[in-house]
């Protein structure tokens, strides 16, 4: 059974009522995602609050996280609300379609761990299956979302599994935000394939960056120099 809490090294995260624990996808993402040089951050199905608070540990930037798992809203704003980081961090119970129609300001940065999950077998967990499976935000939705809400330079940072990162790529082509940094992720020196693909993309075609990242050694819990690297602002035992 999942622990009900996780330790970072400059806060702590409380998870008892949230359908999907702190897993390395989000520890991946917040710690790839460079925050710098931005005023406003937007944080989509912001879960635990894990991303948002990993972003302000690295900027003053303001944060909205927002999420349309009400626990989830709950939990994430009691993270907040027992970080340094609380004047940085605004959580709402809201979905991105509806705060794409009716915000305003646009965002420099904006992140999200997506539900990814369209055609396969749901949970009978009905909570744990609306975070997992992309029913209420299909791709087509979170791209239309982030286009309202990106500034014109800003930056559109997720991650996704191979297959899923591919189909995201061609689609955002189509709606004309440009991948310009890729970092495939694979999950032990032996494997062939990179499970995860972290992306960024932008509206203005630019030069384009890609990387592989491997996080372990081919003994289990032997971390990489550039796993360790990457997240050891993060982790207690780096």
């Amino acid at each position: 059974m999942p622990s009900t809490s996780f330790a970072f090294k400059q806060f702590t995260i409380k998870q008892d009522l949230c359908a999907m624990k702190v897993g390395t996808d989000s520890v991946l993402l917040g710690s790839w995602v460079n925050p710098y040089d931005t005023n406003r951050i937007l944080d989509i199905g912001t879960g635990t609050g894990v991303i948002a608070l990993m972003l302000a540990q690295k900027t003053s930037s303001k944060i909205e996280a927002i999420d349309i798992d009400e626990y989830a809203v709950i939990q994430a704003k009691q993270n907040v609300l027992s970080s340094k980081f609380t004047d940085n961090i605004n959580v709402q119970l809201i979905s991105l379609q509806n705060f794409a129609n009716q915000e305003t300001q646009k965002f420099e940065l904006i992140i999200t761990n997506p539900p990814y999950f369209e055609q396969s077998y749901k949970s009978s967990d009905e909570q744990r299956s609306q975070a997992r499976h992309a029913d209420v935000l299909p791709f087509e939705d979170l791209l239309d979302g982030v286009k309202k809400l990106l500034s014109a330079k800003g930056k559109f940072c997720l991650i996704l599994p191979r297959l899923e990162a591919e189909k995201f790529t061609l689609l955002a082509e189509k709606k004309g935000l440009h991948l310009s940094k890729l970092l495939r992720v694979k999950s032990r020196r032996d494997k062939l394939d990179a499970k995860r693909h972290l992306m960024q993309f932008e509206f203005k075609a630019t030069e384009f960056s890609e990387d592989t990242l491997v996080i372990e050694e081919e003994v289990r819990h032997q971390y990489t120099p550039e796993y360790i690297d990457l997240t050891k602002d993060y982790y207690v035992n780096f």
